[in-house]
């Protein structure tokens, strides 16, 4: 299985992780992009700093790698609370929650990412702290069971997500303004091209930091990844800057084509081609290109369905013209005649 794209979490070195924390923003004044999500909380901040009560729970929502861990920790920099972060994986049983909620100071900022994932258990517990901080649970059972209660400091929880559809409706309706990021525009990513380069000690053109952001898909996390890849190659060639031929080398190195695809786009692309252009169920479609079905549907797919390059139906996926365009092929004379 091929794990060598830009898009690829588990490819970056710890060195690079490092630099991509040292890319984030540390408070609200200097995320960039995501107007639309700012606005309400900047409103809700200064709401509850003039009442001297803590920020209502909030759900971010949205793909991967647009910011969602970003903003929260800009948020507790900017409140100047304690913020304690962890996934819903990593609480798999009712005293894992009790011991965070326990240590929260007043204030404070819990950030769940994968709130989706948490177990029914822990979703259960969340619901007294949400509503009242308040903890409820039972020792030993039958004549002998004990209910306890344990007082909570008031806290924020903001819950981070790609699939809001998941969470049940009661845990979702706890959840005081729920805030959706959405792909970030070129302007907003060149901005945000221009503050990581200077992060990073590196001097980049803007017709350089112009095809970086045409070909992230809109997520500041692939932008930054390519850049460090064209730092790289600037480096070894002994370049001062990063200019646009850097970027048209590093691109080639990525095997970046000129629309943006990588090698799992055009797998994608040329399973369902080889399907006749679908429909392709979501399961036959990760068996095929030996990608996981959360990848696939998260990461892979909204990119190409943002270009046009394919449809999910309720029968499954469909090639259109375009993706069959996309990897050197002419779509079937139907498929072309009904598009047109």
């Amino acid at each position: 299985m091929e794990k060598d794209s830009a898009l690829q979490p588990d490819a970056a070195s710890r060195g690079e992780r490092d630099d991509e924390r040292g890319l984030q923003p540390r408070d609200l004044s200097e995320f960039q992009g995501q107007e639309a999500v700012l606005a309400p909380l900047r409103l809700m901040l200064r709401a509850a700093k003039g009442r001297d009560e803590p920020l209502e729970h909030l759900l971010f929502t949205g793909l991967p790698g647009l910011g969602k861990t970003s903003l929260a920790m800009a948020l507790a920099a900017e409140t100047g609370k304690p913020l304690r972060m962890t996934s819903g994986p990593a609480l798999t049983r009712g005293k894992d929650l009790v011991g965070i909620l326990s240590q929260l100071e007043r204030g404070s900022i819990l950030f769940i990412d994968e709130i989706h994932r948490l177990p029914t258990e822990v979703e259960e517990y969340l619901y007294g702290a949400m509503d009242r901080f308040q903890i409820e649970w039972t020792f030993d059972q039958g004549v002998h069971a004990r209910l306890l209660k344990l007082d909570l400091q008031a806290f924020t929880l903001v819950g981070a997500t790609t699939r809001e559809a998941l969470l049940t409706p009661p845990f979702r309706s706890r959840f005081g303004h729920h805030l959706r990021f959405e792909p970030y525009s070129n302007e907003a990513l060149i901005g945000i091209l221009a503050r990581s380069a200077s992060l990073l000690q590196t001097k980049l053109e803007l017709a350089a930091a112009q095809q970086l952001a045409e070909h992230s898909r809109g997520t500041p996390r692939v932008a930054n990844r390519l850049l460090r890849r064209a730092r790289d190659l600037a480096q070894l060639e002994n370049q001062g800057c990063i200019d646009a031929a850097i970027v048209t080398k590093t691109f080639s190195l990525l095997d970046i084509d000129t629309l943006g695809l990588e090698r799992p786009d055009r797998r994608i692309l040329q399973a369902l081609a080889d399907a006749q252009g679908g429909p392709l169920g979501l399961k036959n479609l990760a068996v095929v290109v030996e990608e996981d079905e959360d990848t696939l549907a998260d990461v892979y797919e909204p990119f190409l369905i943002r270009r046009g390059f394919l449809l999910r139906t309720p029968q499954g996926r469909v090639l259109t013209p375009s993706g069959w365009r996309a990897i050197g092929l002419n779509p079937p004379a139907a498929q072309h005649e009904s598009a047109s």
